[in-house]
């Protein structure tokens, strides 16, 4: 994928490569990619940053890791040297939140939904560390936020119970670019924190959200995987749909968890297109897709048994009652 990005960035693309090492001499690899006029994507270890640089200043989406950040901001300032004036947090894990106390230091106004201000502060109150306040948004929204910066106007919106109960897009409607977060992992199986409000039905909801905004011509910033296009981003949405009924349906058959991960022909197809290679393997994948599915049709099991329970006890009745009428 790289090779071909390189090859077609006359027209597509611009790339640079930064290498550097951490505080623990651990190497840290940075990728700047121009997607379209002003906006930039930046990749390293955690998940992808969405740039807008303009007269206004910088716009960023997500900060990766708090180790990684002064690379991100050295590598930013490559392309401009302006403020970083806002910065959004897609959702609260610590591989795009990883940075705010050290962008909040420079100036910079974090925003994001209402949720992820309260994961962070949960997150803060239970470490035996103190983490700074300052890594805490400073301006929550709900639904969703409308920014007018760099010469056009950038939709932030909220998708409800996806990666997580705080997830946000980020639409450049001049450009036509959509930073979705984690709500699309570009040709690898999705990680869906079930623990911290996501679900399956969240995830799909959320992309067919992000298709009423988006057109075929769109190029979307994934939350991890490479650069997007309408059509990849369609791939994504098909295999979870597909690789979801297939899981239910084995469920409903009453095959255990054990027999569905043993059936590899479930995925097999995309297995094969390297869906698995990712953080999350299939296995992984398979298991959250069945637990899913278990937990959203234990309501209707519950109520199959109250019925078949209603239906012995009518039963019972009748047989008393034709009893009575013999004698």
């Amino acid at each position: 994928m790289l090779s071909k990005i390189m090859l077609s960035a006359t027209f597509l693309f611009s790339v640079f490569i930064a290498h550097a090492q951490s505080d623990t001499g651990q190497e840290i690899n940075t990728k700047m990619l121009k997607v379209s006029n002003n906006i930039y994507m930046l990749q390293g270890k955690g998940g992808n940053i969405g740039l807008s640089f303009g007269d206004d200043g910088i716009f960023m989406i997500d900060n990766q890791y708090a180790e990684d950040i002064d690379q991100i901001q050295n590598d930013i300032k490559k392309i401009s040297d302006k403020p970083v004036r806002f910065l959004i947090n897609t959702h609260f894990h610590g591989d795009h939140t990883g940075g705010n106390v050290a962008m909040a230091e420079t100036g910079t106004v974090i925003f994001s939904h209402e949720n992820v201000r309260s994961r962070l502060q949960d997150i803060m109150e239970a470490e035996t560390k103190k983490t700074p306040k300052e890594s805490l948004p400073v301006i929550t929204f709900s639904d969703d936020l409308t920014f007018y910066f760099n010469g056009e106007k950038i939709y932030v919106f909220h998708v409800h119970n996806a990666h997580t109960d705080g997830d946000a897009m980020v639409y450049f409607t001049k450009s036509n670019i959509l930073h979705a977060g984690d709500v699309f992992f570009n040709g690898k199986y999705p990680f869906i924190d079930t623990n911290n409000g996501g679900s399956i039905n969240g995830y799909l909801s959320a992309i067919n959200k992000a298709f009423f905004v988006i057109n075929e011509d769109t190029k979307i910033i994934p939350g991890h995987g490479d650069i997007a296009s309408y059509s990849d981003f369609k791939d994504f949405q098909e295999m979870l749909s597909i690789s979801y009924r297939k899981v239910a349906k084995q469920y409903l058959l009453n095959k255990t968890e054990a027999e569905v991960l043993a059936d590899t022909s479930l995925t097999q197809i995309y297995d094969d297109k390297g869906y698995g290679d990712g953080f999350i393997n299939r296995e992984r994948f398979v298991k959250m897709l069945y637990a899913e599915f278990a937990k959203e049709n234990a309501g209707s099991e519950s109520n199959n048994e109250k019925n078949t329970k209603a239906r012995e006890k009518i039963e019972e009745m009748k047989k008393k009652h034709a009893a009575k009428s013999k004698n």
